[in-house]
């Protein structure tokens, strides 16, 4: 069965790069102003989504009539971020894995709270990823694989109290049943040597970071 892959562009930073990563068969959300990004650059959105506070009105009309659906919610009244009404929506399309553009910036807030938008895709076993021209971001509550992709680092961040039973291989800092708690740094910096790595935990939910400077 071939696996469907749904792609979020967001308002935060977004380049033009970005859009190198849109595959023909994926589907493809607009989150409020990443709904105009892609506009702007000859992309169709499957699904424009948000409240749309970040465009004018005139911009508002184009990415309705640009867009092959167009969802606006009320800026006050609503519930969810734009990043997670977009990855609602890629959930009701039944994607097994969702790519999160655009989702980090200068917003601090919205960056962690789009961080932590991986623990709700999990809950739902959908496989989700935050990538920016600086970090790949994913979450894992058992084992993850870890492929050359350009960056230097690959670091470990607990995103629970405490993170037990962690095993590392191909990395040039291994560890064996190792335990990372909230506020050590004994996972960040870690470099992959071999040409896979793997990450594997027996409990909590490890946020796992591929980044460059």
């Amino acid at each position: 069965m071939t696996k469907k892959r749904a792609i979020v562009f967001s308002g935060g930073r977004l380049i033009e790069e970005d859009l190198q990563q849109i595959q023909p068969d994926d589907f493809i959300v607009g989150a409020d102003k990443g709904a105009l990004f892609l506009i702007k650059h000859g992309v169709t959105p499957h699904v424009s989504v948000g409240d749309f506070d970040s465009i004018t009105p005139e911009e508002q009309e184009q990415v309705k009539s640009a867009s092959q659906r167009m969802i606006a919610c009320d800026p006050v009244h609503k519930d969810l971020t734009d990043t997670e009404l977009a990855l609602e929506i890629a959930m009701e399309e039944q994607a097994d894995h969702v790519l999160l553009l655009g989702v980090t910036g200068t917003r601090m807030d919205h960056t962690l709270a789009n961080v932590q938008i991986l623990v709700r895709a999990m809950q739902h076993h959908i496989s989700c990823a935050i990538m920016d021209e600086h970090n790949f971001i994913e979450l894992t509550g058992s084992t993850l694989e870890i492929h050359p992709m350009g960056y230097t680092y690959t670091s470990l961040i607990p995103l629970t109290p405490e993170v037990t039973g962690i095993e590392l291989e191909g990395f040039m800092y291994p560890l064996h049943n190792a335990t990372l708690k909230m506020g050590q740094s004994l996972g960040v910096s870690n470099k992959l040597t071999a040409e896979k790595g793997t990450i594997s935990i027996k409990s909590g939910l490890l946020l796992v970071i591929q980044s460059k400077d």
